[in-house]
This record gives structure tokens, sequence and C-alpha cells, in this order.
């Protein structure tokens, strides 16, 4: 098979040297095509010299920052995979992702030094850089590295990431990413979501998910736009940015928490939104009344639907449906194709739920290592997202639930039976469930609820404080209430829609 991957940094400099490709805020670097290339070809040049192979895995733990981007592209320009890592998770929970995926290299920013220092795992290389372009090792190491300056023979299904989602048992699963779905995935923004290479795109979502890095920062660079990253979300800082005629944002990605948070800021009344010509709301449904809100500020939210399995890359609902049709996540982008499935495989009617499936271009092949998971996820070449849906008459997709339970807090996936199995280190639980519970600020949080063994007592407090140490903060339950036993069907699982529908924490 020929060659098919092109270098987007490489045909950029070739063909745009001057155009602005990156700028990070709140330091002001920036870069152009010309000299974002070079560094990418530094930086793929002192990974070979430590002994990176195509295929081999480069993990980045890091705030945001232009830095990532280099790193990503200058992994793909060797052949090598990129491992994104949460910089959220604790060290025990890295520990499972890191010894699975087995990096040679691991890159990480001082922010989380500590975190790598805790990890049990070996990596044969660890480097630390400061994540702001300043006078550390890293930097040292760069620039003395001989750049490589022309991306190796690859092929399209050739894996160029390796990102982890959550799964229902706690243990996290490894979603293999292809260089052709990062094409696909950015020609379906370019042809349906106003990407060309005038775009301006502000990422403030971490660039370890897919949606900090396919909405809009890939296509950005994809197009031969400008992609803007913020180390980390500030409302004040988002709102100054888009106000700015010279940075000019067209393109944003939030979650209802950063629209609540950028609609609260009092900064909002006089930022001047008219350069946004896109701007996506992902990984939850955005209140109904949150988007009226920002229709009459001048700004529509289009809602999106995707995952990492499908590089966020799934449905959206058009500019103009947003105010007739909010709720829905729209209709299937150019190059996926979806349908509702009922139980037995067969196609719902329109206004029937079922599983959502979908198949193209842009969805993964396949789990890392997960042969069981993969067995399961595909029928006929369709991948079952696990998440239930229904089409209207006039084909818009609403989606409805999570098939296994889990729930969304500020844009993070929450999966209750990882926090259910260390709530059940406690003798004094009998049984526990958790559940995911609106929340105005972060979309929603979890709450416990558990039946405690006969004469034992322990308080709300002791079991928030038992998750502190062993979940990331997000993870992190924040309301408790007791029973005298949960809900279960005749093969004993717990009922947890009735539990949603019943709990009302104090």
């Amino acid at each position: 098979m020929h060659e098919v991957v092109i270098d987007w940094i490489e045909h950029g400099a070739a063909n745009q040297p001057d155009k602005l490709a990156t700028v990070e805020l709140p330091s002001g670097r920036r870069q152009t095509y010309a000299r974002m290339h070079e560094r990418v070809g530094r930086i793929a040049g002192w990974l070979k010299s430590l002994g990176v192979e195509p295929g081999d895995r480069v993990g980045l733990l890091a705030l945001n920052s232009s830095d990532a981007l280099d790193i990503i592209f200058a992994t793909w320009r060797i052949g090598a995979v990129h491992l994104a890592l949460n910089f959220r998770l604790t060290p025990t929970e890295l520990d499972f992702i890191v010894g699975n995926a087995d990096p040679k290299v691991l890159i990480h920013d001082r922010d989380n030094a500590p975190t790598v220092k805790a990890l049990s795992v070996s990596i044969e290389h660890i480097i630390e850089s400061d994540g702001l372009g300043g006078d550390t090792d890293f930097e040292a190491q760069v620039a003395a590295a001989e750049p490589i300056l022309s991306i190796v023979p690859l092929k399209a299904e050739d894996q160029c990431m390796l990102m982890y989602s959550s799964g229902t048992t706690g243990q996290p699963k490894g979603v293999i990413m292809t260089h052709g779905m990062m094409v696909w995935a950015s020609i379906n923004a370019t042809s349906s979501l106003a990407c060309s290479e005038d775009m301006v795109s502000l990422a403030v979502m971490p660039l370890f998910h897919i949606g900090g890095l396919q909405v809009f920062t890939f296509p950005a660079l994809y197009a031969s736009g400008t992609a803007v990253v913020m180390r980390a979300f500030e409302p004040g800082a988002t709102l100054e940015a888009f106000s700015d005629p010279k940075l000019g944002v067209t393109h944003f990605l939030g979650v209802p928490a950063i629209f609540n948070a950028l609609r609260d800021h009092p900064d909002n009344s006089k930022a001047d939104l008219s350069r946004l010509r896109c701007v996506l709301a992902g990984a939850e449904a955005v209140p109904e009344t949150l988007v009226r809100w920002w229709h009459e500020r001048g700004l529509t939210i289009q809602e999106g639907y995707g995952m990492t399995e499908n590089v966020a890359s799934c449905c959206v609902l058009g500019k103009s449906d947003v105010v007739d049709h909010v709720g829905s996540a729209g209709k299937a982008l150019r190059h996926v194709a979806i349908r509702i499935t009922r139980e037995d495989g067969t196609e719902a009617d329109p206004g029937e739920s079922g599983e959502l499936w979908c198949r193209g271009p842009v969805v993964t092949p396949g789990y890392w290592k997960r042969p069981e998971e993969n067995a399961d996820s595909y029928v006929d070449g369709w991948f079952r997202t696990g998440d239930i849906a229904s089409r209207d008459a006039e084909g818009f997709i609403y989606i409805e639930d999570r098939l296994k339970d889990m729930y969304i807090s500020g844009g993070e996936n929450v999966y209750p039976a990882e926090i259910e199995n260390i709530l059940y280190e406690r003798e004094e639980i009998r049984e526990v469930a958790v559940i995911g519970l609106p929340d105005e600020r972060w979309g929603e949080t979890g709450c416990v609820v558990v039946a405690l063994q006969p004469d034992k007592s322990l308080s709300a407090e002791q079991i928030l404080e038992h998750c502190v140490p062993r979940l990331a903060r997000f993870k992190q339950p924040t309301h408790v209430v007791y029973v005298d036993e949960l809900p279960r069907n005749a093969t004993g699982k717990v009922l947890k829609f009735e539990l949603r529908k019943t709990v009302k924490p104090e």
C-alpha cells in the first residue's frame, strides 16, 4: 500500500510558513508554521535518539500548552504513538494505564512531577519540562537534537494515539486511534463546522481529552488555521480571548459547567462575541435555559455528540436548528453512519429508544489489549456506543441515557463501579450503589446510596473522606443517602433507574 499519511505541520510550513500556527495562553508564546515545523522536527529527532521506534508509545502528562501539540506531531513524525494521560488521576489510577500502555518515554511538566514520582511502574525514559518553554533539560536536549523534517511512511490504518476511557468495571480501556481516523474527523469538521484556514480555535478543555484535541484544535492545524490553547480554563481570561480582535477566536468547545461560569462572570456583559462562528457544547446535554440565555446574548451553542471511540465526531445540531430543536444532538456528520437499534439488533422506529450504533472511518478499530471488549463492541461492522438514543421523524438524534450507568461530572466520565469497589473496602458497608444526580454547577455529581451492616455506623463524612485519596477529584461523590436495602430485580441487579427517580439528598 502506498504511503498516505501527510504531516499537517510540514504541509503548513511548505505552503504558509509565516502563518500563525499556535498561541499559548496566558504566556503569550506563539509560533508560525515554519517555527513549529522545526520544533516538531527537533523533538522528533530527540525522541528517535532515545530509541523510540514506530509503534512505541510516548506518554505526556501535562497541563495544556503548545508543547503538547509539538510533542504529538513529533511523535507522529517518527511513526510512534501518542499516549494521552489524564493529569487529574491519582498515581494509583495512572499506574494501571501506564503499565498497560508501556510507554518508552514519559514527558511531564513540573506541575505533575509529584504524581510521576509516586508512580510504581517503570519507564525507560522520564523527562521533565516546565510546560512553558523555559530553561530546562528538556529544552536543552530538544535544541541540540538533529531535526527530522519529513514524516516516516505510514498508512491510514496505522495507530497514532492511545487514549484511555474508563470502563464500567472501573478498569480503563485504551482506545486505539489511527491516522485515518484523525483525517476523516477533521474532514467532518471542515465540511460541517465551518473549519477552514482562516479559523482560530480556542481550547480550554484538557488536551488529554478527545474533545480538547478534536474540537477544534486538530481541525485548525489540519486546515492550516491557528490553534490557541489555554493552560487551564479561567472564565475571565476566556471572555478576554473572545474579545481580542488580534486573536480573532472563531471556534470554541465547552461543557455546561464552562458556559455557566462564562455566563456568571462579571465581564460577560462587555465581552465581544461577534467573531465566534461555531460554538459547540459536548460531553452532556446543555440545559435549555442555558442555551436560550446565550442565544439572547447573541451566541448560538450547538450541541454535539461524540466519544473517544469515534474521535468526538459523530453528530451535531446545525446552527440554524438550535432554536427549534434544543436538546437534540443533531444529525450524523458527513462521514459517519448512525443507527438506533433494538435489543434484538433490528433498527428502531422513529421515536423509539434504542442503543446508538455507529460506523465509518472515524470509528476505532478496537481497544488496546482487550479482545473480549472488542468482540462485544462490534456487530457486523457497527460499533455499539452503549448510549441510549432515539431519532425523531425529521431525523434528529436525542441522547436519552447511558446504557452502562455512567454519569458525567464537569465534562468528565464517571463510572459508578469504580467508586463502589472502593467503598466496599469499608467493612461497615453491606451494599452500596453510586448514581449521578443533577448539579447546577457540574451537570451531575455522585450520590452514594448505602445500606450499612447491622449494628454498624459510618458517617457521611467518613464515607466521603474514604474516597479522597483513592479517586481523582472529579470522581469523588458529594452526597450520601442511607437506605435499608437497595432495590434489585429478579436476577439481583440493582435498579439504578429507580434510585435516580427516588433518591433525594438532604
